[in-house]
């Protein structure tokens, strides 16, 4: 059965878009090594928290903290999103203008540079992930649910692209929508399991933060990945269902923002 037509434009430019990106990311081969380290704070928070673990401050083994925050830098490496700095620009300068005349939605070309990106970054996390675990060799075991690990960290991923992108639509309305993606980051950096392991909060706050979607950004996937405790249907479902609020009050702030565009700059 063929596809319909307006499915079957997208198909065509989409790997075209993704090759010309993933080129362009390549030209910049030195900064992203840099963007990498830049993205290694997880590694640094691991000794402080290896210490705690060996103190016996909390259940959690040393090698277990170990092979948490590694995880918690891949997690992190691969979802992390600047659309809204992106969309601010193009909104500001009117460059949003000549993409509006193209046959392509234009939050399709912020995701495919993400995405492309994301395949250029990708040797230097593993170069650094076997350097880490070549230092760290208590780190090294079978990743528990592999399969489901990295499922959810795509989840993670658009759902990262989708709330940060939902947050950039307000420059339609102000001329610093980054301003709240900087309150959010508030939020995500303690709420996602990126600081510390949800299961050091107490009982009553975890229960109040996996009504959020910060723990499916990174804690999620990142216990997957190392064998804690984790619902993963639950997990699953709860991250689709915010990957759908954000993309219906995206389409609706796109559609009453583009009422308000003006070409400003342009």
């Amino acid at each position: 059965m063929p596809l319909p037509s307006y499915l079957q434009r997208p198909l065509r430019i989409i790997p075209t878009l993704l090759s010309v990106y993933y080129a362009y990311m390549l030209e910049y081969r030195a900064e992203l090594m840099f963007w990498v380290l830049s993205g290694s704070f997880p590694l640094i928070l691991m000794g402080l928290w290896q210490e705690a673990a060996r103190s016996g401050q909390f259940d959690l083994q040393p090698d277990q903290v170990v092979r948490y925050f590694l995880a918690v830098f891949v997690v992190k490496q691969l979802t992390v999103v600047w659309v809204i700095w992106d969309f601010e620009r193009e909104v500001l300068e009117g460059k949003l203008s000549p993409l509006l005349l193209q046959p392509l939605d234009p939050g399709w070309r912020h995701f495919l540079s993400h995405l492309a990106e994301r395949l250029a970054r990708l040797p230097f996390i593993v170069a650094l992930v076997g350097l880490f675990l070549w230092l760290y060799p208590e780190a090294r075991q079978a990743p528990a649910h592999v399969l489901w690990g990295f499922g959810a960290i795509s989840l993670a991923f658009c759902l990262r692209f989708l709330m940060q992108y939902t947050y950039a639509m307000v420059a339609f309305w102000v001329e610093r929508a980054a301003a709240i993606e900087q309150l959010s980051f508030l939020l995500y950096t303690f709420f996602s399991g990126m600081v510390a392991p949800l299961t050091l909060f107490p009982e009553a706050m975890q229960a109040a933060v996996f009504w959020t979607p910060f723990p499916y950004l990174i804690y999620v996937p990142a216990s997957l990945i190392v064998g804690l405790p984790v619902n993963i249907g639950q997990s699953m479902v709860a991250t689709i269902l915010w990957c759908v609020i954000f993309l219906g009050l995206n389409r609706w702030l796109w559609r009453r923002g583009l009422k308000r565009y003006s070409g400003m700059g342009a």
